[in-house]
């Protein structure tokens, strides 16, 4: 049985030994899957027998190959026997391999940390709490009107403050128009400060149709370093002038954008709804609370390869939503102006807390001995797939049985770290936010002018 040979912090040393006799039979398989590449004169290609091909390449030619295909396999059963929760690629470092003798492999990986937590079972939280208000329900019924706005396009009157405007425009400094100052048939809405300053209040008071010129100045802290501070001149054309004439808030406009009859009916349907969002809000909020107070109070030395882990699924799934949108995580990274290594630093300290968050989580269910039965398993599994596939039964079962078959142990895992949650929640006093003393706000106030 394989044996740790020393410990050093979150990493582990041992030797695997690869027999000869194991070896050997590996080499003649390998032997027999590559023949056919060999081409030895005197023999047509791949009928060379194996000892004119050792003769020809040297004994160990087929050794290194046989060591490839018998080590994850013995590497693996080792991890095993030792109970190891390795955390990265081991290293593997073999001094010596001679043909028909013993392979000693020494192997150094990292495994997961010792956690030592602080009382968890005794925290005292600021408790979160989010109010409904009429301002709110209010609202919403606002953004309903602007959603359900009739477009009226303007032909008696100049552009004012809150029209949409329809321009095309060239800029230039000095007379030479510079990249990316010039667009056709571009929307605008006054007042928006979607531009820089002095462009859209100069576009007020000016009709349809009409052509001028505007000057602005580029802002001193401008995006591009061309354009900072420098002085700039447009050549505007005003194609069209329009503006949301929004519906009235009456009973008849509920009709047509619910199932309700009146105003009040669907204010109390929102208002219930946003209760409902704002209770799983806030009950979040405060689990991550009570999560960041136990990683903070937790001893633990975070194996780097967990943490590299942690950033590449984090790119991974950064990529595969930027592919939804039809770039990729490369371009992405270019377009900002960084590189690959300085993004992925700035996601290091976010995935380190992740990782101890996790390490936490299971170190709470390893010590409240949280189990997991079949049952809960399976009723977890039929809540997964209710929530993709619904009333598609077929799908249901298949998805199921696919779950419950690759993913069992992760699905265990999941519901055991929710337990965990639930216990330290449970366990958890939360109490009334400290009000802010006036010195305090007085400070807030001003570091926010500053």
């Amino acid at each position: 049985m394989t044996e740790i040979k020393k410990k050093e912090k979150n990493t582990v040393f041992f030797d695997i030994v690869l027999k000869a006799d194991e070896l050997m039979a590996a080499e003649e398989e390998v032997f027999k899957k590559n023949r056919k590449y060999f081409q030895i004169p005197g023999f047509r290609k791949g009928k060379a027998p194996k000892k004119i091909i050792e003769n020809v390449y040297g004994k160990d030619v087929f050794l290194e190959d046989a060591i490839n295909d018998k080590l994850p396999e013995k590497y693996e059963k080792a991890v095993e026997e030792m109970g190891l929760e390795v955390v990265d690629q081991p290293k593997v470092d073999i001094k010596e391999a001679i043909h028909g003798q013993d392979v000693n492999v020494e192997i150094s990986v990292d495994v997961k940390p010792e956690v030592k937590l602080g009382d968890y079972e005794n925290l005292e939280i600021e408790d979160v709490k989010y109010e409904v208000t009429d301002e709110l329900i209010n609202s919403d019924l606002e953004s309903q009107r602007k959603m359900n706005a009739r477009i009226v396009n303007v032909d008696d009157r100049p552009a004012k403050e809150q029209d949409k405007v329809n321009i095309d425009y060239k800029g230039s400094i000095n007379g030479e128009v510079f990249e990316g100052g010039t667009a056709q048939k571009q929307d605008l809405q006054l007042g928006s400060n979607t531009f820089i300053p002095g462009f859209e209040e100069q576009i007020i008071g000016h009709n349809t149709g009409e052509e001028f010129t505007i000057d602005v100045k580029f802002p001193e802290d401008y995006s591009s370093e061309e354009l900072k501070g420098k002085e700039a001149q447009f050549e505007i054309k005003l194609n069209s002038i329009s503006y949301e004439e929004l519906p009235e808030l009456d009973d008849e406009f509920i009709k047509d954008i619910s199932d309700f009859n009146t105003v009040e009916e669907y204010k109390k349907d929102a208002r219930e709804k946003r209760e409902k969002e704002l209770q799983e809000r806030a009950e979040s909020e405060k689990e991550s609370r009570v999560l960041a107070k136990i990683v903070e109070d937790m001893e633990v030395d975070v194996p780097e390869g967990m943490v590299n882990s942690q950033i590449d699924m984090q790119m991974d799934n950064f990529d595969r939503s930027l592919k939804m949108q039809g770039m990729s995580i490369e371009q992405y990274i270019n377009m900002i102006g960084s590189n690959v290594e300085a993004f992925r630093d700035n996601l290091r300290a976010d995935a380190l807390q992740q990782v101890k968050t996790s390490l936490a989580i299971e170190q709470i269910a390893r010590e409240q001995a949280i189990e997991i039965t079949d049952e809960e398993i399976e009723k977890e599994a039929d809540r997964v797939v209710e929530q993709y596939f619904g009333k598609e039964e077929d799908k249901k079962a298949e998805m199921k049985e696919s779950m419950l078959k690759a993913n069992k142990e992760g699905l265990k895992e999941n519901l055991a770290n929710r337990k965990a949650i639930d216990y330290v929640m449970g366990k958890t006093t939360f109490v009334e936010p400290k009000e802010e003393t006036d010195e305090k706000k007085e400070t807030e106030a001003s570091e926010e002018d500053k």
